[in-house]
């Protein structure tokens, strides 16, 4: 599922740069990894990991990331079968790299996933790894964990099967070359299937009632020594490529489930309080979502090219934020198995580069299919998992706010005194003096504060303060 995005390009100020390098340091960000786990990782990049029997080298893979990515978890070959398809998905095999119980292991549990700030990333695997000997990049020969996944022509699945198998990507694409190439008819048919094989998941989850939110990047963009907000509204191909991470997680969710042992990704319904201060957004955006209207529907009229749109899908997110993961062993299985959003049965297992809980998934599902228990080092670790996880998304989520929150004060630092147009959406129930506006343009979202706050209705509020790394951008009724 989508988290926020947020980047900025140009040369960020220095007062930009130093507020996230201090919330780095706040947050007890690492900023390099221990020498012994470095030396751990040359040592298993040096020396080739123990590789699987089944050779799949032949099948011409491709990847499919944002240009300038060299951490690559999956790589695909699509192709006919019979009256419907065949979806090939491999995907990085991080075990094959990491020994349980030692130093790289250790940091990977005490990182949990791969942190994004709007000037670079903290990576959960050293990049001699994670960019390296355990990325699929191109016309290389790597250890992964293959999903096969046989589906009717719309789009259902028929059959599946996982292994560890040797690959080799052929080619590595970016969404724009892709679309690019499927709109103009000369897509190669591994590619060109991307789109058709996509579509027919996109409306097998709209008949499930399942919802995926196309979030565009916010961008700011640094100019003449003042920033300017935009978004990145994603490809119809981001949205058809996800569909297929998607039918994976779904696909290992049903095997854990089957088999008995496993870590579901669990979100149940939206509490009617989320999606009222949702309504109260869409309101202060000037966005139609008559009462009769359900939330999965109104997701599927927005045009993430319309920036009142894409600002809307950007808090969209805030109903993702009750999600978390779900444990079970020994056929017991849990009160909750679905993810609300996905309206399935769903677990993480395609982005071990970037995610802990990925490895364990694929070691489990493995076992399943191979008819075995899953290995020891999996099941110790299972109990505590969730625990770490909520941890490390917890971690995730303050950079992310945090980021919003100074990236947006740096937008705005130049216009303190500045009248806007926007919209209550949330007041504190014990402060009533104290809420939430959305303002119209730029399409940011901050604090105010003042007597009377009139949520849910327009108002013309006043810019107060906004000084990146100093205090977040506070608005006061005009």
């Amino acid at each position: 599922m989508p988290r926020r995005k947020i980047r900025v390009t140009g040369a960020p100020e220095a007062p930009l740069r130093a507020a996230l390098a201090a919330l780095r340091a706040e947050l007890g960000i690492p900023d390099a990894f221990p020498p012994q786990v470095r030396d751990e990782a040359e040592r298993a990049a040096k020396t080739p990991p123990a590789l699987p029997s089944y050779d799949a080298t032949d099948i011409p893979f491709f990847t499919l990331d944002p240009p300038a990515s060299t951490d690559l978890d999956q790589a695909t070959h699509l192709s006919r079968q019979g009256t419907g398809y065949r979806v090939r998905y491999a995907i990085a095999d991080v075990a094959a790299f990491v020994v349980p119980g030692g130093a790289l292991d250790a940091e990977a549990h005490r990182r949990v996933n791969t942190l994004y700030f709007p000037d670079g990333k903290v990576p959960l695997h050293p990049t001699v790894l994670s960019e390296g000997a355990a990325s699929l990049l191109p016309d290389q020969v790597r250890p992964a964990v293959l999903w096969t996944i046989d589906l009717d022509a719309e789009g259902r699945t028929l059959a599946v099967d996982v292994r560890r198998a040797l690959v080799r990507s052929r080619a590595r694409l970016d969404y724009a070359r892709v679309q690019k190439e499927i709109d103009a008819g000369t897509a190669e048919e591994p590619v060109a299937l991307l789109k058709e094989i996509g579509e027919a998941r996109e409306r097998q989850e709209t008949e499930r009632g399942g919802i995926s939110l196309n979030v565009p990047e916010q961008q700011i963009t640094e100019q003449d020594h003042t920033y300017v907000l935009g978004y990145r509204a994603p490809l119809p191909a981001d949205g058809w490529n996800a569909q297929l991470s998607l039918l994976t997680g779904m696909a290992a969710a049903d095997l854990m489930l089957a088999q008995g042992t496993g870590i579901l990704r669990t979100l149940p319904a939206a509490p009617d309080g989320a999606v009222a201060r949702l309504r109260r957004t869409a309101t202060a955006l000037h966005i139609d979502w008559p009462h009769h209207v359900s939330y999965a529907a109104l997701i599927r009229t927005l045009d993430p090219h319309n920036t009142r749109h894409a600002a809307f899908l950007q808090e969209c997110t805030t109903l993702l934020r009750g999600s978390g993961y779900t444990v079970f062993r020994d056929g017991v299985l849990p009160a909750i198995t679905t993810h609300s959003a996905v309206a399935a049965p769903y677990t993480h297992c395609t982005a071990p580069l970037r995610r802990l809980a990925d490895r364990y998934a694929s070691e489990i599902c493995l076992a399943a299919v191979a008819g075995q228990a899953p290995p020891d080092w999996v099941r110790d670790a299972l109990d505590a998992l969730p625990r770490r996880m909520a941890d490390g998304a917890r971690i995730a989520g303050t950079v992310e706010r945090e980021c919003v929150d100074i990236v947006e004060a740096a937008l705005l630092k130049d216009r303190v005194g500045d009248v806007f147009e926007g919209c209550v959406v949330e007041v504190d129930e014990h402060r009533p003096t104290v809420g939430t506006v959305q303002v119209d343009s730029p399409a940011v979202i901050g604090r105010i504060e003042g007597e009377r706050l009139p949520l849910g209705e327009r108002l013309r509020v006043r810019l107060s303060r906004a000084e990146p790394g100093t205090t977040k951008i506070l608005f006061v009724p005009a």
